[in-house]
């Protein structure tokens, strides 16, 4: 193919931060229009673009050859049927004998015979498949039946003929149904009890065939959404699907979902303050919004998936294989109106979630402080994220770095006897902001080393030079969700033994920088008429810390480590697609901190208290649990065995309520010039109030305190 672009990637802008810019793109599961059709021109120009920003622009480009067709052939087939109810044995074959070795070549050439091939097939199976499910929920399930269905794609195979498929949607329907029908039978207990006068009790057969119907009603909206679908999206998830081959961050995002979901780090959020993504199939929630509604609602949380949408008490709308933007659509809504999430679990179990819809207050996303009371007063400071603003001068706007030295001169008036950082959670952000952090704890010397895939590594240093904002006792709280800038600022802290890391054994371990690259810049001017084309989010640089380490993959292990809801489950980098490499490079010239902590001592005191302190012990309990019901994915479809699974489950987590408890020896207060501040202001002084709620309820931030004493 002619050219008809420009090749200007040699001047690739440098990320102001860890990425310049964020957003979460679509990456659809569902069937494309019927007409399969042929490649456009447009098409054309957006993967040849798209492959020439890969292979110039990339930190580590990949060899496109036959390994890479495989890889991109497997996962495009599994993001494409990520329950294995829509392709045949027979479709696989056919598609591997034709196209396995061979989409290196047609990447190179434009030729897009196995995008069209597997279009085809989708379109026919899919029709298929309606047939399927309308025929099965005509007649009664029987629950009496012992039999079961195995839950995990991962350790199922794809029919292999018409009739394995059938009996692979009559197993998947009938655990929806019994699902359903154990709902009903509950809610008509429960009114039952409370002796309602419209009450009107139903047979077990006649709940039965509502369960069908709502099932039925559920497919119908489903299979009606994959009709819509057009090729542009599927081709989309192609073109992501080519893209994930370099690693997790780096994407494809077609022009709308560039306009949809470009995060911006100022400005107000309207809905429910939750960042979504598509991950096969489901609708993922990627991060919560701090005070937004979801976070002040609490139980939506960072991994969940989303399968259900309902407007107040209206019927809940299935959104598993949705797209995302007509998923979000639902989601958000007028302030003070009521969206129900049904919301599954990492555990597997279902909950439904009513949040009230928000202008999200953006204050409530900023460095917030209070005073911790337990023994010793000590300083507590939340960072969510990394922030500032890219719009404006740097002078000018919200500076996370100036907002958490604000927080440190606010608490040293209060005299407190150590601080706290809580980066929890926190994904990161700007580069220019955590470098500037780090200097408010050290008096000079390099922050974190950057390199370049053909420029070198660049060290950057403290740029307050000889200046230290805080000196005193420091404990920074991490877990596996925390990333990027935070993994920076950690390793930094760490390696010059200013304070004490704590929390899950290691963060999440991401240790690449981001930018994004318009490709509608690169067409010439006679091909303008091809745009918009989209933007592809590229991996440019990785960072290492001071001592040459790479937090890639590994993150930063904790110097005391907690017990974490999450521990016995594997998360972070290392379990997403393709992650770069760990490495090493020369350590940059640095000198320890002159009082560096006792950490044989500091680990000993807390290993005695945490095996003391109940509530670690409960956290340590329901983690082994979440380990357990993601292990068991066989589920029984008789209804006996069903029923006491579930109320087994029910009981144990009765006695997790007590985590929900606040933390008897803990006091926790706002700062005298935050309540001057906010006198007068009861939205502003509720809202903060609701945050210190939960940091009387966090025993993390309880220990933490413990440690402070120690280092003091």
């Amino acid at each position: 193919m002619k050219r008809i672009f420009r090749i200007t990637l040699l001047a690739l802008p440098v990320a102001v931060g860890l990425c310049a810019y964020s957003f979460i793109g679509s990456r659809c599961a569902a069937a494309p229009h019927p007409d399969a059709g042929e490649a456009t021109a447009k098409e054309k120009a957006t993967i040849d673009i798209m492959m020439t920003i890969l292979t110039n622009g990339h930190y580590r480009p990949v060899k496109v050859n036959d390994e890479f067709s495989h890889k991109v052939f497997d996962l495009y087939v599994e993001r494409n049927d990520f329950n294995k109810k829509i392709f045949q044995q027979a479709d696989i074959d056919e598609l591997k004998t034709k196209f396995y070795n061979d989409l290196d070549d047609q990447v190179e050439s434009q030729d897009f015979s196995f995008f069209n091939r597997s279009l085809e097939i989708l379109n026919k199976r899919i029709a298929e498949d309606k047939l399927i499910y309308a025929d099965i929920l005509a007649k009664p399930f029987d629950f009496s039946v012992k039999e079961s269905i195995e839950l995990d794609p991962e350790k199922t195979a794809y029919a292999k003929d018409d009739a394995e498929m059938k009996e692979n949607w009559r197993k998947h329907l009938k655990y929806q149904t019994l699902v359903r029908f154990l709902d009903l039978r509950e809610e008509q207990e429960k009114a039952k009890k409370e002796n309602k006068p419209d009450f009107k009790e139903k047979s077990d057969a006649e709940l039965e065939e509502e369960a069908r119907k709502k099932v039925k009603k559920s497919q119908d909206d489903i299979f009606e959404r994959l009709g819509k679908i057009d090729r542009d999206d599927r081709m989309s998830v192609y073109l992501g699907t080519i893209t994930s081959m370099y690693d997790p961050h780096t994407e494809f995002f077609p022009p709308k979902d560039k306009e949809n979901f470009d995060i911006q780090m100022s400005g107000q959020l309207e809905g429910i303050g939750a960042t979504l993504q598509e991950k096969e199939g489901y609708i993922k929630v990627n991060a919560i919004v701090p005070g937004s509604p979801s976070w002040k609602q609490g139980q939506l949380k960072a991994g969940d998936l989303i399968i259900k949408v309902a407007q107040g008490d209206k019927e809940p709308v299935d959104v598993v294989g949705m797209k995302i933007d007509d998923a979000i659509k639902m989601i958000r809504g007028k302030k003070g109106t009521e969206v129900r999430l049904t919301v599954k679990k990492p555990d597997g179990e279902t909950i439904v979630i009513p949040i009230i819809r928000d202008i999200v207050i953006l204050e409530e996303t900023f460095a917030q402080s209070a005073i911790i009371d337990q023994d010793k007063k000590v300083g507590y400071i939340k960072l969510p994220s990394f922030y500032a603003d890219f719009t404006k001068d740097k002078s000018a706007g919200h500076s996370s770095a100036e907002d958490v030295a604000k927080e440190i001169e606010k608490l040293k008036k209060e005299k407190v006897s150590g601080i706290i950082l809580d980066l929890r959670d926190n994904g990161g952000g700007s580069l220019y902001e955590v470098n500037k952090m780090i200097g408010l704890f050290i008096p000079e010397g390099p922050v974190v080393q950057v390199k370049s895939r053909d420029m070198g590594t660049k060290v950057y240093q403290d740029e307050d030079k000889g200046k230290v904002l805080y000196d005193g006792p420091l404990v920074v709280l991490i877990n596996e969700n925390s990333a990027s800038a935070s993994e920076i600022l950690a390793a930094a802290i760490q390696d010059y033994k200013r304070g004490v890391i704590m929390g899950s054994s290691a963060s999440f371990g991401k240790g690449t920088v981001q930018n994004f690259v318009d490709m509608d810049k690169m067409l010439d001017r006679g091909n303008m008429s091809l745009a918009p084309l989209g933007a592809v989010k590229i991996t440019i640089q990785k960072f290492y810390r001071i001592n040459g380490g790479s937090t890639q993959l590994q993150g930063v292990s904790s110097d005391i480590i907690l017990p974490g809801i999450y521990s016995a489950i594997e998360t972070g980098e290392k379990d997403l697609e393709y992650p770069m490499e760990w490495d090493k490079i020369p350590s940059a010239l640095f000198e320890v901190w002159k009082n560096k902590p006792d950490y044989e001592k500091i680990r000993k005191n807390s290993s005695a208290r945490v095996a003391k302190n109940p509530a670690f012990g409960l956290i340590t309990e329901k983690s082994n649990q979440l380990k357990r019901e993601k292990d068991l994915t066989t589920e029984s479809l008789y209804i006996e065995d069903f029923k006491a699974s579930r109320s087994k489950l029910e009981e144990e987590n009765k006695k997790f309520k007590a985590l929900e408890e606040p933390v008897k020896s803990m006091q926790v207060s706002l700062l005298p010039v935050d309540v001057k501040a906010l006198n007068g202001d009861t939205a502003k002084m509720a809202r903060r109030t609701d945050w210190m709620d939960k940091v009387k309820k966090d025993v993390y931030v309880s220990e933490a305190a413990y440690v402070i004493r120690d280092l003091k």
